[in-house]
């Protein structure tokens, strides 16, 4: 019969083993440096994403430009400014305030786990929907491209996920029945 492996033992003075959360696995229970190394591997990729979204909705933003009179793309641009502004300032807040209403209430890790599973089967149908809609965006993409790096860039730089807040909760619960 096989051991069982270091990360799957039971944490000292637990008599359950620590849960693993997608992305970080059992790294959230100590938060020592494999921790950080997988939230910097997570925020790269997604300023990689930003950035390379940020570059679609520009790109795609000035074909549209191209196509509207002279005298009217100073004010779209200004207009657009204006709305870019607005709406990163309005993704950061609407990320930070569901960030705290799921710190009142944290998933427990089966419902993290389950979550993640409903997200990875929604995500494909989203991308078609989402092909087909950005075309008719393109007046309004640096706006939508503002929102989410603002939503994402609040979510980067929170202390602590719920899922870790629910995960810690769930720990104490059970270990405590034991």
């Amino acid at each position: 019969m096989a051991s069982q492996a270091s990360s799957e033992a039971p944490a000292p003075g637990f008599s359950v083993p620590i849960p693993a959360l997608p992305k970080l696995g059992r790294t959230w229970y100590k938060r020592g440096t494999l921790y950080w190394l997988c939230r910097a591997r997570t925020t790269v990729f997604i300023v990689l994403v930003m950035a390379m979204f940020s570059f679609f909705a520009l790109s795609l933003y000035s074909g549209f430009r191209d196509i509207l009179p002279p005298a009217a793309r100073g004010v779209w641009d200004g207009a657009q400014v204006v709305a870019a502004c607005a709406a990163s300032v309005w993704g950061w807040v609407q990320q930070r305030r569901g960030h705290r209403e799921a710190l009142l209430d944290p998933p427990s890790p089966g419902q993290t786990l389950q979550a993640k599973r409903d997200h990875n089967r929604r995500v494909p149908g989203l991308i078609a929907l989402g092909r087909g809609l950005v075309v008719l965006a393109a007046p309004v993409m640096p706006a939508f491209a503002a929102y989410l790096v603002g939503w994402l860039a609040a979510w980067l730089t929170v202390r602590e996920y719920p899922s870790e807040v629910g995960a810690r909760r769930w720990l104490e619960e059970h270990s405590a029945e034991a």
